[in-house]
């Protein structure tokens, strides 16, 4: 058995493409769009998959974009996505420059979400060891829902 993808709806492709892409790093890997069945699927990959990606098709992200207007709800009972990331502290500090809201900061150097415009959950995990504990990260409080 071989993890393929993780499909993810969302409303407004491109909010979610410069969520994903110019903001959490991911990187688009192909795209399929289909004007009969009315949708476009584009599969991002992580920068460190990417290459892998394209040969094996895994492991992705799918975002479906249907293309006739639909309001989608229980993004948070869909859990999450995680990611392996080189420095936390560094990537949450660039998507709070980018406007995203830390919903969990990372206070232990290890463990941070974020959500996407869609309300999906992204679990930023620090890879390795924990890094040390540092402000402002350490006595931010927590944001809305994670």
């Amino acid at each position: 058995m071989e993890y393929l993808h993780t499909m993810v709806r969302v409303k407004d492709l491109e909010a979610s493409l410069d969520f994903y892409c110019n903001k959490l790093g991911l990187v688009e890997v192909r795209r399929r769009e289909s004007e009969k069945g009315r949708f476009t699927l584009v599969f991002l990959a992580g920068t460190d998959d990417a290459e892998r990606a394209t040969e094996t098709r895994s492991p992705l992200v799918e975002l479906t974009y249907n293309w006739d207007p639909e309001d989608y709800t229980g993004g948070r009972n869909f859990g999450h996505l995680a990611y392996n990331v080189d420095n936390i502290y560094d990537l949450c500090q660039r998507l709070m420059d980018k406007g995203v809201t830390i919903n969990r900061p990372p206070r232990d150097g290890h463990m941070a979400f974020v959500r996407s415009p869609d309300g999906i959950s992204i679990e930023l995990l620090q890879k390795g060891e924990h890094l040390p504990p540092q402000e402002p990260w350490e006595s931010m409080p927590n944001t809305g829902e994670w």
